[in-house]
This record gives structure tokens, sequence and C-alpha cells, in this order.
């Protein structure tokens, strides 16, 4: 089962790994084309209708795979306006071989032409809602037919994330859908085919630019809280830059006032709440979760803050009553498996830091990710262990990212990884955010590791992240 939203990520890792959408747009056409034959004898009506995007493109494709039918391919608005070059190029060589074409400019000049079979490619995964026109006039066309109705992908109307379904929608007979079924389709009264369409299993396994694209922000928005500092001060300063590269709005740190000018001394664009220690003790916990709960969104806790028995004390306090998201890192994880919390927690232990946490103890987290599974879904909370290859898993659903440089085992990545992840904490599934974090981090040191050089700081690779999350995460 995979949602329309993920759909979108996986279609877009396989062009990364060389499989592009207009191959996979002729594979889709091809497997509609195929369930067309299973029902339609030779010489049979097919009208295909169609919208601009590329669910339109995979009909077009059906039609030029359907020579010994009747075919008439309709398309709902302009075909200049058709929405990606793929789906133009399809529609262009319709055009160019003499099939039977028409544009759909006006809604109420809508016909749906007599027909044994009408194929549904209006409007696939990632709309929903009701129908609004053409579509709407076509849905109702569509409905009232004699007509055995094929939907590609998803019926026009119907959800693919959350599996609703539009009152206006179409009723379809038979539904064509890509790679693997759509939440909610098993409860329609269609028969759903499950087509191959030649995605290679690593464009799920592996993150890619998809899964970026799935967690990269629309604007600035959120406000990191850092609790850190205390025996060091480079990290949480580090991690709560990080954030701001990734998009956060505001980044604050709270940290001990024996350091807190120290922190601030790293980045003007920081804002340190100084509390009056020289670490985290547990005197100071409440002061700290009432400004985590009431005025900031996601904590990331751990960077810097060191190992002392007061601290670690403080930490189980903060965990075991705090009630949003956090980023758990570095001597804070070591009490994880022992707290219970209502907290959404994503944990970032390198290999020897998860071996502590009672995980699996491994030189290779990419051959150890399925163990690393078992132990994220004890432990109940996502784990993005760091290594040559990391691995992000919710206990269920397991991502392994393979961007990074040798360079990156300089001290501080993983802070700067730490920050990465709370800023897309603000908008993205925990899983979806460790994933694509992990992937900007590696494309960070890659961009400065181009020259062969590994040399780099980790306070270099912070202006590498704008362009690995926004401009560059494919290049």
């Amino acid at each position: 089962m995979i949602t329309g939203e993920r759909m979108a990520a996986v279609d877009e890792n396989a062009a990364a790994l060389g499989v592009p959408r207009k191959q996979l747009m002729e594979s889709s056409g091809h497997a509609v084309a195929r369930e067309i034959r299973e029902i339609a004898d030779p010489g049979d009506r097919v009208a295909v209708v169609a919208g601009r995007g590329n669910n339109g493109g995979d009909a077009f494709v059906a039609a030029r795979f359907l020579d010994e039918y009747e075919v008439t391919t309709l398309l709902l608005g302009r075909a200049e306006l058709i929405g990606t070059e793929i789906g133009r190029e399809n529609w262009a060589a319709l055009q160019r071989a003499g099939y039977e074409t028409r544009e759909v400019t006006d809604s109420s000049a809508f016909a749906l032409p007599e027909a044994d079979v009408v194929v549904d490619a209006m409007l696939g995964t990632g709309i929903s809602g009701d129908l609004r026109e053409p579509a709407a006039t076509a849905a109702r066309a569509i409905d009232e037919a004699d007509a055995t109705v094929v939907a590609v992908d998803v019926p026009s109307g119907f959800d693919a994330d959350g599996g609703d379904y539009a009152d206006n929608g179409v009723e379809a007979d038979r539904v064509v859908t890509f790679h693997d079924s759509k939440p909610g389709l098993d409860d329609l009264e269609a028969t759903v085919t499950v087509a191959d369409i030649g995605i290679p299993a690593a464009a799920e396994r592996f993150v890619g630019p998809g899964d970026v694209d799935l967690a990269r922000p629309n604007g600035r928005d959120g406000r990191p809280y850092v609790i850190g500092g205390g025996p060091y001060t480079g990290a949480p300063a580090l991690a709560a830059q990080a954030a701001l590269r990734a998009g956060a709005e505001l980044s604050f740190v709270a940290a001990p006032d024996a350091v807190a000018g120290e922190i601030q001394g790293y980045a003007e664009d920081l804002i340190v709440q100084p509390y009056e220690s020289d670490r985290l003790a547990p005197d100071r916990v409440d002061d700290l979760l009432e400004t985590a709960e009431r005025y900031e969104d996601v904590v990331v806790l751990g960077p810097g803050l060191g190992s002392a028995d007061e601290t670690l004390a403080a930490v189980r306090q903060f965990l075991s009553s705090y009630t949003g998201p956090a980023v758990v890192d570095a001597d804070a994880l070591a009490v994880v498996p022992e707290i219970e919390t209502e907290a959404t927690l994503v944990c970032t232990p390198n290999r020897r830091e998860l071996a502590r946490m009672g995980g699996p103890d491994t030189d290779s987290l990419r051959d150890a990710a399925d163990e690393i599974e078992d132990f994220a879904a004890e432990l109940g909370h996502v784990v993005l262990a760091k290594g040559v290859d990391d691995v992000a898993t919710d206990g269920e659903r397991t991502r392994v990212c393979r961007t990074g440089a040798p360079g990156m085992k300089v001290g501080g990545t993983g802070d700067l990884l730490a920050g990465i992840v709370a800023a897309l904490l603000e908008h993205a599934d925990p899983l979806d955010a460790a994933a694509a974090a992990a992937y900007v981090n590696g494309r960070a040191g890659e961009r400065l590791a181009d020259d062969g050089s590994m040399g780099f700081l980790a306070s270099e690779m912070l202006a590498e992240i704008p362009a690995a999350l926004w401009g560059g995460a494919d290049e």
C-alpha cells in the first residue's frame, strides 16, 4: 500500500536512478491497454476522457496500443495547457499519427461519444475534493453512460492519500493502479488491478530527491528550540544554525549562562536564552518545559549537554513530561530506552550510540537495516542511525540514505543533521523529515567534496544546506 503523495516521491526517485517518468508513462499506458483488451472485443468503441496531467498522459499512451478498437480521445482543456512535457509529447504523437482526438474547452459543450468502454483519466493521485468543471460535467456523463468504466491509477475524485471519495467522483467498474495499491481502493465496488510499471525497489528503499520534495518547507516557518551546551558550545550552535539554513523562521538555544555568550558568539542569527547554571540540571527543567510547550514548535535535545548524572536526570525529567515533537541527539539518547513519554521523538544516534541504546552493534548500518527497524519498533520512536549509509525507520517503514562524503567524519556534522531534522519536522511526517534531512545533510557534504577535498568543516557545510534542500538535491 502506498499513498499518492509517497508515490510521487517514488516516481522522482526512480527518475534519479535512471528510470525516467517518460518510460514509466509508457509502461502505465500499456497496462491500461491490457486491461481494456480483457474486457472489450476488437472493434468495440473506446472513449478516453483525459485531463492535462500525467494521468491523462498515461491514457494518451494507452490509445496507441488500441488500434483494434474505435478509440476517441477527449482532452479536457487546451492542448497547450497540458501540464508536463511528456504529456504534451504523447498528445502530439496521437495527432501526428492520425488518431481521433478532440479538445473540450467548454464544459457546456461536453459530449461523451457512444462507447462500450470509457477510460477515466481526468484526475490522478494528488487531487482531492469535489470535482470542478469541466471534470464535474464529464464525470456525470461517464457515470450515466452504458459502458464499462476503467479508471487510470485512481478514479477521478478519489483521494489517494486518505481514501476519501468526492460526492461527484467517477464510479469506476475497474481501476488500473500503478506500482502498488492506494489507501481505500480495496473498499471500492470495483475490480482493482495493480500494474507493475518497472519502478525499481531501490526507488522506495533508498532516499532520493523525491523524499526531499516530500519534506521540503514551502517557506520560512517554525521556531526550533535547541536545549544544549554546557561542557560543549559548538554543537548547539551548529544545530541551531542548520535549522535556520533548512527553513526555520527563528532558532532558539537554551544554554547555561556560563556558556551562553560563547554560543551567541558563533552567530548573531541565534536567539540564545541563558539560564543560571554551568550545566543542565533538574531544577531548570520546569522552566524549559514551559517555554517548549508554550512558545516553540520542535525541541532539539542533547547537542553539547554532556553526560553528567544531573544532566541525564534532567533529560529524563524533560522527556517524561514533554508532549511535543523533539529531535534527541548525542548524550541525551542514553535515557530514551528507559523513559515513557508522550512526545514524538526522532532519535539520531551514531552507530556507537545506537549500540549503547540497545540497538544492533554493527559496522554497517545498511546491512543491519532490518535489525534497526526492529529496534525502532521496540523503542516506539523514529530512529535515524548515522553512518556511512544512514538508516531512517519508524519500526514499520525503513529508508536507507546513501548521500555523503568521507570528509563528513569531521565533528559537528551530526549536529547539523539534528538541526535539519528539526526544521523539516515542522512540515513533514517524522520518518519523512528524518530521511530527507539525511539526504540533504549528505548532499551538503558532497557539494564541498566535489573537488576531492576532505578538509572541510561542519561549519562550512551550513552554507550548502539551502542548495541541497531547495536548489540542488538532485544534482
